[in-house]
Order: C-alpha cells, then structure tokens, then sequence
C-alpha cells in the first residue's frame, strides 16, 4: 500500500476515534438526551466534528508527497491545527453547557455553565458554587425574604433577562421545594393540548411511574419534566411541548 494512502487512512481512523470519544463526552456526560435538543447544540457539534474530521485527513492526503523535504514539517502543522480546532470546540461546548435545572416557582428553568451569574457566588452554599463537571444537577430556588431584594430582582429579569435562577446564592436542594411543586404539577392529560395524543401515549408508556409534569424552560426547545406528584420525585426529561 503507498506510504501516502496509508497516512491517510491512519490519520482518518485516528480522528475518527478521537471524534467518537467527544461525541461521548458531549452526548452522554455534558448534554444527556434529551438536553442536546433543548439547548441546540447537536447540529453545531456534528457539523464541527464533521469538518475536523474530514478536512484533517483530507488535507494530509493532498499535502503528502514522498520524498518532499517540509512534508514532517507540514503535516504536523495540519495535525496541530485539527487538534486546536477540536479543543477550542469541546471547550466552547463545555462552557455552553446545561450546568443546573432550576426549579422556579412553577416550572424548571435549564442554566447553561455560561449564564450564571457568580457576582455574589461567595452567598452561595457550597455545594452549589461550582456545577458538576458531569451531568446537570437539580435545584431548586428560594424566594427573598426581604421585598425591595424580590422588586429588585423582578425589575432584573423584566429588563435584563437576568432569572434568579441563573443566581447560585439562591439555590437550595430540591426536595425543599417538595411541596410547592406538589402544588404545581400539572395533570398527564393537558399534555395533549400541546401534542398529539399519539405521541404522549407512546412517551408516557415508557415512564409507568410519573403521573404529573411541569414545564421545562431551555434556550432552544422548551421540554417536560416528567414527576410522581406524590413523592415531588423527577422521573425523566422528555421532547414534548409544555405549551403552544
């Protein structure tokens, strides 16, 4: 086989491997399914890892040329910028990714790593002062005690965009929402006014356990939190529409 086919199909295995590792990384740790659609990262990560993946290679296979002096030279260059590329990739996705699902007041709102707001992260507790380095974590967040404190923040979220979700000195563990969310949970039925019933039965019927849901609040596509209204308890995230 000629030296420049086989570079070639090394260098394309090689980043194929690498691409698969990522896609795991971001798929099964950062963004679980179904929070990939929620926040709109699938096609952007694909089409990256598309482009790393081939261009690399592709590029490898155009420059080689046996006997030419720069080819070590070349090549390590179209390496290191392939590898740049992917990093500052998955680092661009892993600041963008889902850091808390935040129940507030009456539907859970999904937090990206690059939305909070730290300005006062030293009120935080401590547990919620840093997001996991794996899977979302569920919150819940607690009301200000003091009424200017509450004025403020509305005016905050009115004309900033700015949720006290988004603030981690406000968050508390989530069973101490358990029954505010008892109060709110909405009945499996009114799911079919936003989606076919087709489509909700054969969701539901995954899930035996859950018997009420709640909203779910992302950048992308808004979602439902399946819950067992009983123990206030989560039982999954699911693609179906909370409203019109």
């Amino acid at each position: 086989m000629p030296k420049r086919l086989t570079f070639f199909l090394g260098h394309l295995a090689i980043s194929i491997i690498i691409a698969l590792m990522a896609m795991g990384l971001v798929f099964f740790i950062w963004y679980p399914s179904p929070l990939a659609s929620a926040v709109g990262v699938t096609q952007i990560f694909l089409m990256m890892l598309a482009i790393d993946v081939i261009v690399g290679p592709l590029l490898g296979w155009l420059i080689y040329k046996k006997g030419k002096k720069t080819l070590k030279f070349d090549l390590s260059v179209i390496i290191l910028i392939q590898i740049a590329a992917l990093c500052y990739g998955v680092y661009s996705i892993e600041q963008g990714r889902p850091a808390w699902l935040v129940y507030n007041v009456d539907r859970f709102e999904l937090v990206r790593k690059n939305e909070l707001v730290d300005t006062n992260i030293q009120q935080a507790q401590q547990q919620f002062q840093q997001p996991s380095w794996f899977k979302p974590q569920y919150v819940a967040t607690e009301f200000a005690k003091d009424t200017q404190q509450r004025n403020d923040e509305m005016f905050a979220e009115v004309f900033s965009g700015i949720s006290i979700a988004q603030r981690p000195e406000r968050y508390v563990e989530l069973t101490q929402a358990k029954t505010q969310i008892q109060q709110r949970v909405l009945p499996l039925k009114e799911l079919e006014q936003y989606n076919s019933k087709a489509e909700v039965e054969k969701t539901l019927a995954k899930y035996p356990k859950a018997d009420a849901w709640l909203p779910l609040k992302a950048n992308a596509v808004d979602m439902v939190v399946l819950v067992n209204k009983e123990s206030a308890s989560i039982i999954k995230i699911v693609d179906l529409r909370p409203w019109k």
